[in-house]
């Protein structure tokens, strides 16, 4: 069954940058209107999933919020999957980059875990089916690392030159977690950009 849906991870508090990941301002965009842009071109329905508190910017998309004592990454995981019960192509909002054509594939795949690989598996890129939660709840509750349910789980992997016609990998899964990752971002968006600040949502 093709993915439908999309379901953006907002998270939380960024400690190293002082504000929500998801309302950083991007080249003057929040940092999650990023993947929501790319889940649209790709013809896919987006919801955001974030932390109990969290203040999120104007996503203009149905908001999930995770459990209270959520921490795992796996928890918007599950959240999002028991919330719409069908396959949903999942996006973290710190990973500008991620393009249209690598979510339009994922969301085309049939199998219940689908990964990116660069080498490393890009399980917060990826297409994670319902028909997995009877697994996932129980590795959310141990606090199973995340890459080792992807290999537990037999995650089918788009790798190689198969995924690098979408791109660079080490570009399009660049993950933001400071001052200078979002400088970086923003040269990687704009090549002739300076640097963004990261005030206000």
């Amino acid at each position: 069954m093709r993915a439908r849906r999309a379901a953006i991870l907002a998270g939380g508090l960024s400690r190293r940058m002082g504000l929500p990941k998801a309302g950083i301002r991007l080249l003057g965009r929040p940092m999650i209107a990023y993947p929501l842009a790319a889940a649209a071109a790709a013809g896919l329905e987006a919801l955001v999933v974030a932390k109990k508190d969290t203040l999120l910017p104007d996503v203009g998309a149905e908001v999930l919020r995770e459990a209270e004592d959520a921490v795992h990454p796996l928890a918007g995981i599950v959240t999002a999957l028991e919330h719409t019960g069908e396959p949903l192509v999942i996006l973290a909002c710190d990973v500008p980059l991620v393009p249209p054509g690598l979510v339009a594939e994922l969301a085309e795949r049939t199998a219940p875990l689908v990964v990116p690989a660069d080498p490393r598996p890009q399980p917060l890129v990826a297409r994670w089916d319902a028909a997995l939660l009877d697994r996932l709840r129980p590795a959310l509750k141990t606090g199973a690392p995340l890459v080792r349910l992807v290999a537990e789980l037999g995650a089918e992997a788009i790798a190689g030159e198969e995924l690098r016609r979408f791109g660079d990998p080490g570009e399009i899964f660049f993950n933001v977690n400071d001052e200078a990752g979002l400088a970086r971002a923003a040269k990687l968006l704009v090549p002739q950009a300076g640097t963004s600040s990261t005030r206000a949502l």
